[in-house]
């Protein structure tokens, strides 16, 4: 934990937050490496352990973060050096055995926040710093594999509350997906050395200085000095100056870009088109996608903007994934008999029930909707059972749509369909699907060894008279003239599919009892029981759950515990005794102690919630003393 470093808003592991020194820090920042090397600023670098011109005690100011005396060793150093204690090389005479190591002894003699370099191959990760720097991260330049496993190494094996800087590393490129990585400071090392070779930077790349032939750029240096030829005729100390200034301000211009993605929650839209610009940087992407408990941790369940899938990454986001999860993991189709799946594909329009093409739909199966269930198949979230179609993301995605299927998309999209028909077992399959849709309902009709009946009367045309016609009769071919009769669905069974695959299978049916009645209106829906409201729909297609409706949640699920105390606005961490560790930012929580009882949204996930001494952990919705 840190008195120092407090985060204010989140976006996945990317973070926005402010460090308390003297002057204050907004993080993510960019550290000047001219004030670094002269020890001036809110961060003082001690140096090299073995540097003994230093002078570390003009650092003791409190208002500082001293970054610890270190050693400078490369990422493949012998794992017996990096984790020998830090030593300066002192005679024996001037250095007894009993006087303390340089970092120890330096911090005794600081009253402030404390950083440390940590070498990615070392064992032990010192607690109770403020600061932890990445050793040797400028090496990963190009090394995809290698920043990933550094990065992630040390996040989760340190405070969630506590910064990470790499040095010597960013560059307007790059910038973006090391922010989304988790790192929190960067400096300016990697621009300023770029301008002395005469690389000119700019968020798409690097540009040969010889090869520019203007500028697309319109910084103060860039229009001060006109042409690329103008600047080629300068000296080259001045020159590289001038490249120096230009990628600084290319790199404080990206930054305040990242800082605005972060705020609106689409930094991972951005991350995806920036990380086009080179391989290594594509590769990190995957790779970190490929780490899914890292990000899945950190990300929220809902969001206030539209999901947009547009690169084929899209598809291994966190929200895709968890989506897909928790419709194979915590949803049950309804249990009234209704033993006919029908399989439609989906639409532009979402809820997909508010589209025209789904309106020919019902149209067509009027009188048998009661008898069947219903799923629609989507990419990139595969399977959207259509009592989840309003909960966040199946109702606030978008697609680039050209009717052509990738190999990718159409194989992740099958084996969502196979493992969902696996599990959940129905007599009779109907699809009513076309292009790529058929694809996948082909491929996985052949894997399973089942049978499944195609009702378009031909290829493309799903919202003909003749293939709505053959939608049907399909159905009325398979469902019994008897069973038409039966009664209405009850809405229950909605809510309580939403409220399951919300805070986990089994849950709808506490939350919500048979004698619930559900009141729908234009801004959603509230539930009720015994006239006393349980719960309320979100914007998000979620359910809200009210004092009187948490009251029937299980004990065990997505609790926050506190001190005893009656809680008057926000719950800030350092209140917080326990939470849930499956809680995730943005998600419904329940929250008691032994003076309070209330609901609200966590605002971050239950693990930082226990380990951060900064930052608010729920923002509450109602509580009552008890």
């Amino acid at each position: 934990m840190t008195r120092y470093f407090e985060v204010t808003d989140r976006d996945c592991a990317a973070r926005i937050g402010r460090l308390m020194l003297d002057p204050r820090i907004r993080t993510p920042a960019i550290l000047r490496s001219e004030l670094l090397v002269k020890h001036q600023g809110s961060i003082i670098d001690c140096g090299c352990l073995w540097d003994r011109d230093g002078d570390p005690e003009r650092s003791a100011d409190p208002g500082k973060l001293l970054i610890l005396p270190h050693r400078s060793l490369p990422p493949h150093a012998p794992l017996e050096i990096v984790n020998r204690p830090a030593q300066p090389p002192s005679p024996p005479s001037t250095s007894p055995p009993s006087a303390p190591s340089a970092p120890s002894a330096q911090l005794s003699r600081h009253d402030g926040a404390v950083g440390e370099v940590i070498h990615p191959a070392q064992a032990d990760i010192p607690d109770g710093r403020d600061l932890y720097v990445l050793s040797a991260a400028a090496l990963f330049e190009n090394q995809a594999r290698s920043l990933v496993d550094a990065v992630l190494r040390l996040k989760n094996n340190t405070m969630p509350d506590t910064a990470v800087y790499a040095p010597a590393l960013a560059t307007p490129e790059n910038l973006a997906v090391l922010i989304y990585l988790g790192i929190d400071l960067v400096d300016d090392t990697a621009c300023i050395i770029r301008g002395y070779q005469d690389m000119y930077l700019t968020r798409e790349g690097v540009r040969p200085i010889d090869r520019l032939r203007e500028f697309p750029c319109s910084c103060a240096v860039c229009t001060e000095i006109g042409t690329p030829e103008e600047l080629r005729s300068l000296p080259r100390s001045e020159r590289a100056r001038l490249l120096a200034d230009h990628n600084i301000a290319r790199l404080s211009e990206e930054l305040r870009t990242v800082r605005e993605c972060i705020r609106d929650g689409h930094l991972r839209e951005y991350v995806e088109k920036q990380c086009r610009s080179r391989p290594y940087l594509t590769a990190v992407l995957r790779l970190l996608d490929s780490e899914h408990t890292y990000l899945e941790e950190r990300t929220p369940t809902v969001r206030k903007n539209v999901l947009v899938a547009n690169t084929a990454e899209s598809q291994n986001r966190v929200e895709v994934t968890r989506f897909a999860e928790r419709v194979l993991s915590r949803f049950t189709p309804p249990d009234d008999g209704a033993n006919t799946l029908v399989i439609l594909p989906c639409s532009a329009k979402k809820p997909y029930s508010l589209s025209q093409s789904h309106a020919r739909f019902f149209d067509a199966l009027k009188g048998y909707r009661q008898q069947v269930h219903e799923i629609i198949l989507t990419s990139p979230l595969g399977v959207v059972p259509r009592e989840l179609e309003t909960v966040y993301p199946a109702a606030h995605y978008d697609i680039a749509v050209t009717g052509e299927w990738s190999l990718d998309e159409t194989a992740w999209v099958a084996t969502c369909l196979r493992t969902y028909l696996e599990k959940h077992t129905y007599k009779n399959i109907i699809a009513h699907v076309s292009g790529g849709f058929f694809d996948v309902c082909k491929i996985v009709e052949h894997d399973l060894g089942i049978e499944i009946v195609y009702s378009a009367a031909t290829a493309g045309s799903l919202l003909s008279d003749d293939s709505l016609a053959s939608l049907r009769e399909s159905v009325a071919g398979i469902v019994s003239s008897q069973s038409r009769g039966r009664s209405r669905r009850s809405p229950l069974a909605t809510v309580r599919a939403i409220a399951d695959y919300q805070f986990g299978l089994g849950v709808g049916e506490q939350l919500i009892p048979d004698r619930a009645r559900v009141k729908s209106g234009r801004s959603g829906f509230r539930i009720f029981a015994d006239r006393e409201q349980i719960a309320s729909s979100t914007r998000y297609g979620t359910i809200a759950p009210t004092l009187a409706g948490a009251a029937n949640m299980p004990p065990d699920i997505y609790r926050v515990e506190i001190d005893d105390f009656l809680p008057k606005g926000s719950i800030l961490a350092p209140g917080v005794v326990s939470a849930d560790p499956q809680i995730r930012p943005m998600d419904e929580v329940i929250v008691e102690g032994e003076m309070a009882f209330g609901v609200g949204r966590a605002m971050m996930s239950g693990r930082e919630m226990v380990e951060s001494s900064r930052g608010v952990a729920v923002d509450p919705r109602a509580v009552k003393g008890v």
